[in-house]
């Protein structure tokens, strides 16, 4: 079993309960971590024997285009899909970062993790 990951995918999103955030947008970053088997791919060094990592990406930028009012449905609208699109993965954890939340205070991020 291995584990691939895809790290701080950066979007610009329209994710928020908030006017402003609907109209304006924000930051988000999103990572996933993927336990699959590669022994195939290990010895013949083909791109079909493992799991393209631009077609994961298009997934999640797809999910990403799709306006929510809150950062767990769109976590878990990313994490449904690319399990239904990808069968080979065993295992997936997302996590799903909010930059600069609107809060009324500094804060860096907010995360959700699946």
């Amino acid at each position: 079993m291995s584990k691939i990951t895809l790290e701080n995918m950066k979007f610009h999103a329209y994710h928020g309960c908030l006017d402003f955030e609907k109209r304006d947008g924000n930051t988000f970053l999103v990572s996933l971590s993927m336990e699959l088997d590669t022994s195939k791919v290990e010895k013949s060094d083909n791109l079909e024997d493992t799991l393209n990592y631009q077609q994961v990406y298009d997934v999640v930028k797809r999910e990403m285009e799709i306006s929510s009012d809150l950062i767990e449905r769109v976590s878990r609208r990313i994490y449904d899909a690319v399990l239904s699109e990808f069968p080979q993965i065993q295992s997936l954890k997302i996590e799903l970062s909010k930059l600069n939340p609107p809060l009324g205070g500094e804060v860096e991020k907010v995360k959700i993790e699946l």
